[in-house]
């Protein structure tokens, strides 16, 4: 008796697919929704975190008033002149890639220094002047 028992008992235990309930697939149209609702979700996400971030970041940007970029040119395939404004001085700076030169710092009153019979128009003009008068 105890062998049938303990035979039953192991029998019935060693085929759960017996006990366990039929499930049904899920449908193709309804797993594709669910991936794309994800997908839309993370998208959402991330493009409400760069528009946050975007709006975090230009209150705090360094044109908060204490550096203007006054003019600037290229002088060559990637050098650049730039002239900066910084408090009451003008920087005048040669850029090129990897390296950034001070060429000159001027007061910010140079600029009403200038002849008046042809007022620089651009930054080249200007730097022109100023590098004439030296």
């Amino acid at each position: 008796m105890r062998k049938s028992v303990f035979l039953s008992m192991s029998l019935a235990l060693a085929t759960p697919g017996a006990w366990a309930q039929a499930t049904s697939q899920p449908s193709f149209g309804a797993g594709l929704a669910q991936m794309l609702l994800g997908l839309g979700g993370v998208l959402v996400l991330l493009v409400g975190s760069l528009w946050l971030l975007k709006r975090l970041t230009a209150v705090r940007g360094p044109a908060s008033g204490m550096m203007r970029v006054v003019a600037a040119t290229a002088v060559g395939g990637r050098e650049r002149v730039v002239i900066l404004e910084v408090g009451s001085t003008w920087l005048v700076l040669g850029v090129a890639p990897g390296r950034v030169s001070a060429l000159a710092e001027i007061p910010r009153q140079a600029a009403a220094e200038t002849p008046s019979d042809a007022a620089p128009t651009t930054g080249v003009d200007w730097v022109q002047r100023f590098l004439s008068r030296r």
